[in-house]
């Protein structure tokens, strides 16, 4: 449950960075309604990161094993670019570079926000009372 909110808060963080940030991204209208919209793509943005990447991501495996995984930015311009389809009059990314940085920030928000943390786990000890060495009889 915590990958997902993780995946729909790095969506959302990310249009929110790309439309400040990179020119040719628009998000037309006031300001309540840009803030409706970039929430409302960022979470398709983030359910679409969650369930479909990952199958993308093997289907495309032998691609990104030659590319030495840069096809995965493409794959991000992919998913971001059937969102701008998704959100067509609300949404405008003109170009193919704002489209390139529009993926990056978002691939960096889903780095920061996204990502799985492995936790070692320590093992069990035995606590037999057999085990321990000074025990006297």
């Amino acid at each position: 449950m915590k990958h997902i909110f993780g995946c729909v808060l790095a969506g959302c963080i990310g249009l929110a960075l790309a439309l400040l940030l990179v020119p040719g991204v628009e998000v037309p209208g006031n300001m309540t309604q840009v803030i409706k919209i970039i929430i409302l793509a960022g979470i398709v943005l983030g359910l679409f990161n969650y369930f479909l990447k990952p199958i993308l991501k093997l289907i495309t495996l032998p691609l990104r094993l030659l590319t030495l995984g840069l096809f995965g930015l493409v794959i991000n311009m992919v998913i971001i670019w059937v969102v701008d389809v998704i959100f067509t009059p609300e949404i405008n990314i003109i170009g193919l570079w704002p489209l390139f940085w529009t993926g990056l920030l978002v691939w960096g928000t889903n780095l920061v926000f996204a990502r799985k943390r492995l936790r070692l786990k320590r093992p069990k000890r035995n606590r037999d009372y057999r085990d321990y060495d000074d025990y006297d009889d």
